[in-house]
């Protein structure tokens, strides 16, 4: 009697993962300014910069990059969603849009994130472990971040 419910489950559960891939995320990236981009206008050392594009910048701009598993659904739904969510809270693509008290309060959360190694998410450096950064990295970071509060 179990072994018939396990099949059924099983059956349920394969016929859903065939039809979610039916369903792909958008992997669009919306036209970023370059004249307001983050990176662009904080003119960061080459180092920071590469730290920040690896390790913040899929899920905090315009500029993402979708490896191949994010055409696997339900996958990508999840990954998507994360993504969606980052960008929300903070969009390296529109820093030149941001008021200086946005800014300096994004900027704080940066430190506070990274200081506490909060961000990247752990589950982003499983699968990008080029993101992890070292604790002098951080600190360096974190100077990099707090060097821009007030400007």
């Amino acid at each position: 009697m179990m072994k018939k419910y396990l099949k059924y489950i099983g059956i349920g559960l394969a016929v859903f993962l065939i039809v979610a891939q039916f369903f792909p995320i958008d992997k669009t990236n919306p036209p970023a300014d370059m004249t307001k981009d983050f990176i662009s206008m904080t003119n960061p050392s080459a180092q920071i910069a590469e730290h920040i594009k690896v390790a913040c910048y899929d899920c905090h701009s315009h500029h993402t990059k979708y490896p191949w598993y994010t055409d696997v659904a339900p996958i990508s739904w999840w990954i998507k969603g994360h993504m969606d969510n980052g960008v929300k809270h903070l969009n390296f693509s529109k820093w030149g849009e941001y008021s200086q008290k946005k800014k300096d309060h994004k900027l704080d959360e940066c430190i506070d994130f990274v200081e506490k190694n909060w961000m990247p998410l752990l589950t982003y450096k499983i699968a990008h472990p080029e993101s992890k950064l070292t604790d002098d990295e951080r600190a360096d970071l974190i100077l990099f971040f707090k060097s821009l509060k007030g400007k």
